[in-house]
């Protein structure tokens, strides 16, 4: 009797990663029957954007993200950069585009200087940006956004890509954005669900903004210094509280740093995986606020925010697979062939987004950068300890960039 129950829960919880497997698969096979929300190209007005740059101790790295700005194809815009606990006496970028802002005293966190950085906005701008001090911005970034807003929508995730793919590490980094950027970003959205929201490269609506940083998730937060939920998850969790979609701009395309070491993915990693299992209640209400609301965006996603990061879940996979097999064969090999679909899946992925040559050439790499993560989900029990600002050294230009870059795909 006591074997059965066991086996019949094993199989239960077996049944919960399989679905997990291959929900990937299914939202890459429902996008393609979706179609891109934007019903006009009509630009009927040139909204205007206030675009916040966080930099924490360096502000010399921000220089190439505020001079790709300056080059948009776009005018109706104003830079304001948070230069937080940042020695700026040597400064030389000036622009009347440009406000520099070097509290007293240092703030030490994003939300503290985004909130800064508003405070001090020239005007009311109708819809803030927010960038990282390492991003870069295709010239064409701002002038996409717009034309989303032209077509009513709030909240808009751009596309952020890798600005470097010279090491292992990075190329494996920028695997896994690509593969999330599809996956959790594009594909949702195609289906009428929402983007997951990357941090950095987002335009949001000024008013929703606003009151998202009023919110007693960010109030709170203030207090808790790095034991804070991350601030994309906060906001993404406030729109969805409100019913809002976030869209996703593919061809608003931002620049990132990747990381490029085994000691820079375990800082990161360590974060994300925190904010994750922090996270956890937050996108099991969506499923549930889903399910018994009747909101397909709510539901689909709280499942996509509530599914395990890649690693757990192929390691919980195949240790439910070598388990089964002694007691539950059946469960086993339906664990097999879901495990392959995954796998296949993520190829797919990288093959729709069109992923440049380096990426395919580092595919062998992934098992370090996935050890990497490992050794980073050990150190998420004392996050005020544990958890470091990454570094950012790639200082380039959006014109090496753009050089370097192979052709981007785009899904007009």
């Amino acid at each position: 009797m006591l074997t059965s129950i066991l086996i019949t829960v094993f199989s239960v919880f077996a049944c919960i990663i399989m679905f997990f497997l291959v929900l990937p698969f299914i939202t890459i096979a429902l996008s393609l029957f979706g179609s891109e929300k934007i019903k006009t190209r009509e630009i009927k007005k040139e909204f205007d954007f206030g675009c916040i740059i966080t930099a924490y101790k360096n502000a010399d790295i921000t220089k190439p993200l505020i001079q790709s700005l300056l080059k948009q194809n776009y005018k109706n815009f104003e830079i304001y950069l948070v230069a937080d606990d940042c020695n700026i006496e040597g400064w030389d970028l000036f622009d009347d585009r440009l406000t520099v802002l070097n509290p007293t005293p240092p703030l030490k966190l994003k939300a503290k200087s985004i909130i800064h950085a508003i405070d001090n906005y020239k005007r009311k701008h109708e819809y803030t940006a927010v960038f990282d001090a390492d991003n870069l911005a295709h010239p064409d970034f701002l002038k996409i956004l717009n034309l989303y807003a032209n077509n009513g929508m709030r909240s808009i995730q751009g596309q952020r890509t890798a600005k470097n793919l010279d090491t292992m590490y990075a190329c494996a980094d920028s695997t896994g954005e690509f593969y999330k950027n599809y996956i959790e970003r594009y594909a949702p959205y195609l289906i009428g669900s929402s983007s997951v929201i990357s941090g950095s490269g987002m335009a949001v609506e000024y008013d929703l903004y606003n009151e998202y940083l009023n919110s007693p998730e960010i109030q709170q937060g203030k207090e808790k210094w790095k034991k804070m939920l991350q601030e994309d998850k906060i906001l993404q969790n406030f729109l969805l509280n409100k019913k809002e979609k976030i869209s996703y701009a593919w061809d608003a395309v931002i620049y990132d740093e990747k990381v490029v070491s085994g000691d820079q993915v375990e800082t990161q990693r360590s974060r994300w995986l925190f904010s994750y299992f922090q996270n956890l209640p937050n996108s099991t209400g969506f499923v549930l606020k889903g399910l018994f609301g009747f909101n397909f965006n709510q539901l689909f996603f709280g499942l996509m925010t509530v599914s395990p990061p890649m690693f757990i879940l192929l390691f919980i996979a195949i240790v439910c697979m070598i388990a089964g097999f002694f007691f539950a064969p059946v469960v086993s090999a339906a664990m097999f062939f879901s495990i392959v679909i995954f796998s296949l899946n993520i190829i797919l992925s990288l093959y729709l987004s069109q992923v440049p040559s380096q990426i395919w050439s580092a595919l062998w790499g992934l098992p370090l950068f996935v050890f990497s993560q490992l050794k980073g989900l050990f150190k998420i029990s004392n996050p005020n300890k544990n958890f470091k600002h990454s570094e950012h050294t790639r200082t380039v230009s959006i014109d090496e960039v753009l050089k370097n870059s192979p052709e981007k795909i785009t899904h007009e």
